[in-house]
């Protein structure tokens, strides 16, 4: 008993000294907040006056999965602008991204860095490091005047290593090598500073070796950034000059446009004009992103800040548009080229009633997502929709996961296609288009042979970088894909890396897959637009009983029309169901049927009810059950449901 109650007052006390620990934690947590408010409420204050010599402006660039976005984590928490230990991957705001792992949107963080008793403004920018958002990349660096080139430790050069390196070098800016993950026990760093050396010629000396997961040596990168990198080319005198180079779009105050200040000063209140499309708004709002939105009444030429000026339509809204004060005459700043899609999808609301909502979201999206290219389509089966271009199939993935999850629409996708140029040598045809030649990429549109003088299809150039130990297996699934090798270069004794000219349509599906699954994840791919070659290609048709359903029909290699019309045929014959007919599938070019399945009609026993008897009579019935087929076959309209259209269309 006694035992009893001096335990129940041991906890009583227990809880009263966690309670009393609870409270101070508060008030600790309360003083550093109103600490850290204090500060950065200072520092707002005396953001435009900051020196330009004082500022940095840079990106993290890398190949997929080489730890930008951690690295950028660390370099907030060093800088103060986020708590230690705080959730992983803070600029990687977006639930896709954090779902596949992967960064898909440029961020920008602004920062104060003490170096050498003097406050620095970093304007730090996090970019994706997949091809398909090479667009991303080459957006961010346009207002940059240097990068960090992270490169992994253990993997080493990577394909979109070179691609971001020769895009950096190429606007002249200051390039800080950075190895990144030297903390793991198969980590080669003597090696990977070889091949820098031997790809880009870059001093071994000079690379910094790091481990962002462990934030050892960060330290020393962001010291590598103010001693390296040049502070901003721009003038603070008179008048303001901005370019727009992101923006997304909020539902309370409208389109939001992240500038960047290449002359004088801009402040709230004001009223600013667009070069592009001469129209004028007032300044109702400015952030700095720290990287959380923080107010502040001015931002100065060599700043990045975001602001809201009651765009309301996400069209007014361009990448790429300079901004001065309203009624002032200034030059216009050197515009984006914007990269061409690769790959065309179509996109149409599982029902007609929703296309409205749908058109909404393509809208907001596509201003936070410039590469993404609008034309509105309709198709037979799918009703009204729209083409969009994209860079990838996995920029096109993300997009359309994006409408899902941020704008709640359920859209069909329809399987990708590429853009095929097609020469006309009628000459009433040519006259009836108004032009000779065709861009075409729905198959419906594709023109009879007898009118076409040439057919031409995107190529791309494609960079391998692959362990030796599988050059065989690669160079045969290139053969295969219609690939021609253009060079060849040994990195080191066990790397090879070798370019290729390839058909865009045969890399846009599975091809990188291909390439991870047979060099088991080790070789890495990465592609860029090399125009358009003379092509032999067919139109593919699918015919129910012999009639076309153009809403099947696809554009094909001449070499892959087999194997494509017996795959097609093959999948429709399990998804179109039986009827009271029979139903023959057949995959025909230029009217010569190439595959064929047959859907057996259901078939009622006639003879059923008649036991015995003779012989005659019961093929008497049977010899009316089908004539009585053939007849509806020749009347009888097959039965498609939706669902099939939807199956046989979509990825």
């Amino acid at each position: 008993m006694y035992s009893s109650i001096r335990f129940y007052k041991a906890a009583i006390l227990c809880r009263e000294f966690r309670t009393f620990l609870g409270v101070c934690n508060a008030h600790v947590r309360t003083f550093t907040n109103v600490k850290d408010y204090c500060e950065s409420s200072e520092k707002l204050s005396d953001f435009p006056n900051i020196p330009i010599k004082r500022i940095r402006n840079f990106s993290i660039i890398a190949h997929v999965d080489h730890g930008k976005s951690t690295l950028a984590d660390r370099i907030l928490e060093l800088t103060g602008a986020i708590p230690r230990n705080s959730a992983s991957q803070i600029l990687d705001s977006l639930q896709v991204e954090r779902e596949r792992g992967i960064t898909v949107k440029a961020q920008t963080a602004s920062i104060f860095y003490t170096y050498k008793n003097d406050e620095y403004l970093l304007n730090l920018i996090d970019t994706p490091g997949h091809v398909d958002f090479s667009n991303e990349v080459s957006r961010s660096l346009e207002v940059c005047d240097g990068v960090i080139l992270l490169v992994d430790a253990c993997h080493g050069v990577q394909a979109q290593t070179v691609a971001n390196y020769y895009m950096a070098k190429k606007r002249n800016l200051d390039v800080i090598p950075v190895l990144n993950k030297i903390d793991i026990k198969h980590a080669n760093p003597e090696g990977v500073c070889r091949d820098l050396q031997n790809l880009f010629g870059i001093n071994p000396n000079s690379v910094l070796k790091i481990s962002a997961k462990l934030g050892t040596g960060v330290g020393t990168v962001l010291d590598a950034v103010i001693e390296r990198i040049k502070p901003p080319d721009v003038n603070r005198e008179p008048p303001f000059r901005g370019l727009i180079f992101d923006s997304w779009f909020d539902k309370y105050r409208g389109a939001l446009n992240l500038i960047y200040v290449l002359n004088g000063s801009l402040k709230l209140g004001q009223d600013i004009q667009s070069i592009i499309t001469k129209k004028s708004y007032p300044v109702k709002g400015i952030s700095i992103l720290l990287p959380k939105e923080s107010k502040t009444e001015e931002i100065s030429a060599g700043q990045v800040g975001l602001i809201s000026c009651n765009m309301r339509n996400s069209k007014e809204s361009i990448i790429g548009d300079t901004i001065h004060l309203k009624n002032e005459n200034v030059e216009a700043a050197v515009r984006f080229q914007p990269q061409q899609p690769m790959v065309y999808a179509g996109v149409y609301p599982a029902d007609q009633s929703k296309h409205v909502a749908l058109r909404s979201a393509i809208d907001k999206l596509v201003l936070n997502d410039s590469a993404v290219t609008v034309k509105v389509d309709s198709s037979p089966a799918l009703g009204q929709g729209w083409r969009l271009g994209f860079l990838g199939l996995l920029h096109m993935e993300v997009f359309c996961q994006r409408l899902e999850q941020e704008h709640g629409t359920e859209p069909i996708i329809t399987a990708p296609s590429v853009t095929y140029r097609i020469v006309l040598k009628n000459p009433k045809l040519i006259k009836q288009m108004g032009k000779e030649t065709l861009e075409i990429s729905n198959a419906a549109l594709f023109p009879e042979p007898l009118n076409v003088k040439e057919y031409y299809e995107p190529l791309v150039k494609g960079t391998i970088i692959t362990p030796t130990a599988y050059l065989g297996q690669i160079i045969s699934l290139c053969v295969e894909r219609r690939g021609i090798q253009e060079s060849s270069t040994n990195i080191d004794n066990d790397r090879i890396l070798m370019k290729y000219i390839l058909p865009l349509s045969e890399i846009i599906l599975d091809f990188n897959d291909h390439l991870k699954s047979i060099s088991s994840g080790y070789a890495s791919f990465n592609y860029e637009d090399h125009g358009y070659h003379l092509t032999n290609i067919v139109r593919l048709d699918i015919h129910l009983n012999g009639r076309p359903v153009e809403e099947f029909c696809r554009i094909v290699h001449v070499s892959k029309a087999n194997a494509v019309a017996r795959e097609m045929v093959a999948k429709l014959l399990e998804l179109i169901p039986r009827q009271m007919v029979q139903i023959a599938i057949q995959g025909c070019v230029n009217g010569k049927v190439l595959a064929r399945e047959t859907i057996k009609a259901y078939r009622k026993d006639v003879t059923a009810k008649l036991y015995g008897g003779d012989v005659t009579r019961r093929m008497k019935l049977l010899r009316q059950q089908s004539e009585g087929k053939k007849k509806m076959r020749m009347f009888a309209n097959i039965r498609v449901p939706h669902e099939t259209f939807i199956n046989v269309l979509k990825r």
